[in-house]
């Protein structure tokens, strides 16, 4: 068979489920995804290297690249921009790369309508005291922004339903296989293999 174009998939979940670290082990597991490196108008937080976890930009530089047209989705998150920037995701989807984007839920709407082939998987905690206790453990955030994302993640639960599949993190390693097997199906959706269907359709009919 040929290269398959690269598959977008979206991933979202609420603050402190553990995206970043299901990520983080999907890429070491596995060596056929390319992360996309989100633009962001937040502060970087320690340890974080811009061009590596996050383009870091000013509020001035973000705008200019929505009047640019230069990110495939943006969305606003506790005060700040968050989006994709659009060049990146079109070069590794060509080169037969799955693209994974780990963003909000608004942004995945918006990916959706742009990409409706694209994949939407959401990612969960095992239960809700899990993840109060997994934002209080990062010691990263304020008591008030841990309030403020618990708020954001009940008003994120009603949106759910709007994804293809749930994960739920609560063990790691069967969490990163879960979601490996779920894109790796996706490549044998019969719409996305015409070609060859339609190939091996007409050799057997010359027998």
């Amino acid at each position: 068979m040929m290269k398959q174009r690269g598959i977008l998939v979206v991933v979202s979940g609420f603050s402190g489920v553990g995206k970043g670290t299901i990520m983080k082990r999907l890429t070491e597991k596995y060596d056929n995804y390319a992360l996309s490196v989100s633009a962001t108008t937040r502060d970087p937080r320690a340890g974080e290297t811009d061009g590596k976890d996050y383009f870091f930009h000013t509020a001035e530089e973000f705008q200019r690249m929505i009047a640019c047209d230069e990110l495939v989705e943006y969305a606003c998150y506790c005060g700040n921009y968050y989006g994709t920037p659009r060049k990146y995701v079109e070069d590794q989807m060509e080169r037969g790369r799955d693209v994974i984007l780990e963003i909000e839920i608004q942004g995945a709407l918006k990916i959706k309508a742009k990409y409706p082939d694209a994949l939407l998987l959401f990612v969960m905690p095992p239960d809700g005291e899990t993840l109060k206790k997994r934002l209080s453990g990062r010691n990263t955030e304020t008591p008030e922004v841990i309030e403020a994302r618990l708020k954001r993640a009940s008003a994120e639960a009603d949106g759910i339903e709007s994804y293809d599949y749930i994960l739920v993190n609560d063990d790691l390693e069967k969490c990163v296989d879960e979601l490996h097997s779920l894109i790796a199906c996706q490549h044998w959706q019969v719409k996305r293999n015409l070609d060859f269907i339609s190939r091996v359709r007409g050799q057997i009919k010359e027998f």
